[in-house]
């Protein structure tokens, strides 16, 4: 017999939506993932730079998590101080044409979605 917990946890494992793209569907690893697409290999401040509202902790963190998906290749160089640098794996790199997509469908359809939202903040 299971439990509701169980059985919500096993759909969240086998959900592509809630198991896949939600670890790269937040606005900072999108503009992570299409900065290092734009850029290539680059080191942490140089990416923080690039994205300069973004937290040191927040960048670090969300570095983290497109390396454990295997998106982000990190490489540290033995060096003093430490190098080290980030780049898209191939996967991360295969990503980017529909992230591209997504940003076009935003750009073109961003006036209606707003004319919308003003309609229903006054309705």
């Amino acid at each position: 017999m299971t439990t509701k917990k169980s059985e919500k946890k096993s759909i969240i494992e086998f959900c592509p939506i809630r198991n896949v793209v939600a670890r790269f569907g937040n606005k900072w690893a999108l503009l992570v993932l299409l900065t290092l697409h734009d850029e290539g290999t680059v080191r942490f401040n140089r990416l923080a730079a690039l994205i300069p509202d973004i937290s040191a902790k927040v960048l670090s963190g969300t570095l983290r998590t497109l390396e454990a998906d295997g998106l982000v290749r990190r490489k540290v160089y033995p060096e003093v101080p430490p190098r080290v640098e980030y780049a898209l794996t191939s996967v991360g790199a295969s990503l980017v044409p529909h992230i591209q997509a997504l940003t076009d469908w935003a750009l073109q359809h961003m006036p209606h979605i707003l004319k919308h939202r003003r309609g229903a903040a006054q309705g």
